[in-house]
């Protein structure tokens, strides 16, 4: 894994994830644009390609690209996976649709620093420095993506759930490939002509435009195909990669918790069964970072255990998601119905968002794992 500890101890702590007094701020001005911004998104569904910019003004775009194609040289692996939590849980708390795309951007340049040639990574590099966003797209309706053809390689069929179709600028989708387990290729995404986002039409998540993108006739030769058969669905890293969703959620559930709290304090009377309602919120959201914190060190050692964790992650995030919505409904009372208010956004935005496929399945296998040995560390196992 590049940017790997080498067996050397990381200075970092998993859980620090933001340095200094500077960036502090610096990720509190980027949590108001992308509200601001959002506000816009909301109202009138288009591609957030203003709160794409600002990300990439404030240096979210190429950080956590491969250092030979321009990202930032991290001491290792745990302190890479820190900022990547630190940022990821900030542009959630700015925008849950906008988090999405930039979780999707970050699995793309993790996957070009796993899988990717040398010259796959330069040609990376320069689409980079042109502002290239980049998504990953794996959902299909049957008979899937299939990659067809031996002298002249293309693709056929579609990705649904597609977020970010026609407006990203490249997407990294999976394809079956007859005889063996499924490729990696990369293909333009930013041709309205291929988009259909006519059923994308949602209560919340409404900028992540996740529609329908048709990826039939696109060549598909050697320098497009990232990695070898099987690469993607490899674990502890496929698996596992839930964490990163989970942090942009976990943005978006803290963000909720600082409207209840601000709607606490501007009150004139006291109301201590609502003060309670909000310690609760509290113990639930953090609840959630521990978890999501866990996943992503895990993640990072590329631990054995890492996708029995995400999935029990995944699990706590959504609760505790639906959770401080619902004390935010208490709370707020109507003003979290309004449009136009924040709190409503966030809550629309978490409802579409929280609901992953397969979360009853993930549950389950998680609890298999843990039944057939316990998945914490050595010194702190209870069986």
């Amino acid at each position: 894994m590049a940017g790997g500890d080498g067996g050397n101890p990381d200075p970092a702590a998993i859980g620090m994830t933001i340095a200094s007094a500077s960036e502090a701020n610096d990720a509190a001005d980027i949590v108001t644009v992308l509200q601001r911004l959002g506000a816009r998104y909301d109202a009138a569904p288009l591609f957030p390609i203003d709160s794409l910019h600002r990300l990439r003004a404030a240096g979210y775009h190429h950080r956590f690209a491969p250092p030979d194609a321009g990202g930032e040289p991290f001491a290792g692996s745990r302190s890479r996976y820190a900022a990547m939590l630190g940022a990821l849980r900030q542009v959630g708390r700015g925008d849950l649709s906008v988090g999405r795309l930039f979780e999707g951007h970050v699995n793309a340049l993790l996957l070009f620093d796993w899988y990717g040639t040398a010259e796959q990574r330069a040609w990376l590099a320069s689409a980079l420095r042109r502002g290239a966003w980049f998504g990953v797209w794996a959902t299909e309706p049957t008979p899937g993506v299939r990659l067809e053809g031996d002298a002249s390689p293309v693709l056929s069929g579609a990705k649904t759930f597609a977020s970010g179709a026609g407006g990203l600028d490249y997407a990294i989708v999976t394809a079956a490939v007859e005889g063996t387990d499924r490729r990696l290729a990369i293909v333009p995404a930013n041709d309205a002509g291929r988009a259909d986002l006519s059923e994308w039409r949602v209560r919340g998540m409404r900028a992540s435009q996740s529609g329908r993108y048709d990826v039939t006739g696109l060549p598909a030769d050697a320098a497009m195909l990232l990695g070898a058969a099987g690469d993607y669905d490899r674990d502890p890293r496929f698996t596992a990669g839930a964490w990163r969703f989970c942090a942009v959620q976990l943005g978006g559930i803290e963000a909720l918790l600082g409207q209840i709290r601000q709607a606490l304090q501007s009150r004139r009377e006291a109301d201590g069964q609502a003060r309670a309602r909000f310690a609760d919120a509290v113990i639930a959201a953090r609840t959630a970072g521990f978890w999501v914190r866990e996943a992503a060190e895990r993640a990072a050692n590329e631990d054995a255990d890492a996708p029995a964790i995400a999935r029990l992650a995944r699990g706590v995030v959504e609760r505790s998601g639906f959770f401080v919505m619902e004390a935010a409904a208490r709370i707020l009372g109507t003003r979290s119905a309004f449009d136009g208010e924040l709190a409503d956004k966030i809550a629309r935005d978490l409802s579409l968002y929280l609901r992953q496929a397969g979360g009853d399945q993930m549950h389950d296998m998680a609890a298999q794992a843990f039944l057939d040995h316990d998945c914490w560390p050595l010194d702190d196992r209870l069986w």
